[in-house]
């Protein structure tokens, strides 16, 4: 089917290259190219103070590679990509479509340079859709109305935050966008969230996100394991609950570290 692309009608925010912003910087970490010399100054000095964030980086890739298998494994075939960032080799479409060639994939992002790669990203097979909506996750309205143009929101809907409510500062926001998009999919539905903490990192972690939020856009959080859990509060955490991303489901986990990184994953009841 053709991929579509719902774009905000207040028009695209300005790209900027004069500020690192995160989406480019992380695309820098992950050894990408679609990035400004200020996203490589800004991340190459974040990397000097913590020198674990590619980690981070990739774990979070990774983590979201075994998330979508194991749903499409476990009947999902629908899936709500807050947050999308650049495109790299394993996006959430790919991944699901090679499993379940009719999957259903919406992607949400604002930055400006996403938007300019959007096409990349639409491009689906012939047996599924993607569809590409232009939003902030302060946003949920909007988001819910432009992704029923591609999912049946009556239907069992992944929704996938990963490294993206760590930039709503405000609990009540967050939790505001969280409740409002899972009170929107029905029964069977899941909601995957990575998310930052000081718990695992320790002060160069912490240090890391002030000189970030002082030379950098958008603004950084870190929250506990327990703020993490109220996002998922009522709902049926999966095994092994809230640990490290790099060791969510990991096979390998007993040689791999963990990271400053939360993940979890839960089931609407």
């Amino acid at each position: 089917m053709v991929p579509r692309r719902t774009e905000n009608p207040d028009g695209p925010p300005r790209l900027d290259a004069t500020v690192a912003h995160n989406a480019r910087v992380w695309d820098w970490w992950l050894g990408g190219k679609d990035n400004f010399e200020v996203d490589r100054n800004v991340g190459a000095h974040v990397q000097t103070m913590f020198p674990g964030i590619v980690a981070v980086a990739r774990a979070d890739r990774e983590f979201l590679v075994r998330v979508v298998r194991y749903l499409v494994d476990a009947g999902i075939r629908q899936f709500l990509d807050i947050g999308t960032g650049l495109p790299t080799a394993d996006n959430t479409h790919s991944l699901a479509q090679a499993h379940a060639a009719e999957s259903r994939v919406v992607y949400v992002d604002n930055d400006p340079l996403v938007l300019v790669h959007a096409r990349a990203l639409l491009t689906g097979g012939p047996e599924g859709t993607t569809d590409y909506v232009e939003a902030d996750v302060r946003d949920p309205e909007r988001i819910l109305h432009a992704a029923a143009a591609t999912l049946d929101l009556q239907r069992p809907t992944a929704i996938l935050m990963l490294g993206i409510l760590n930039f709503v500062p405000d609990d009540a926001d967050a939790h505001r966008s969280v409740h409002r998009l899972m009170d929107a999919v029905p029964p069977g539905s899941y909601l995957a969230v990575t998310h930052p903490t000081y718990e695992l990192g320790g002060d160069a972690n912490r240090e890391a996100m002030a000189y970030w939020n002082a030379n950098a856009t958008p603004p950084i959080r870190a929250r506990s394991g327990d703020e993490i859990l109220h996002f998922v509060q009522g709902m049926e955490v999966l095994d092994p609950g809230l640990v490290s991303c790099s060791l969510w489901r990991n096979e390998t986990a007993g040689g791999v570290a963990a990271v400053p990184q939360y993940a979890v994953v839960a089931r609407k009841p």
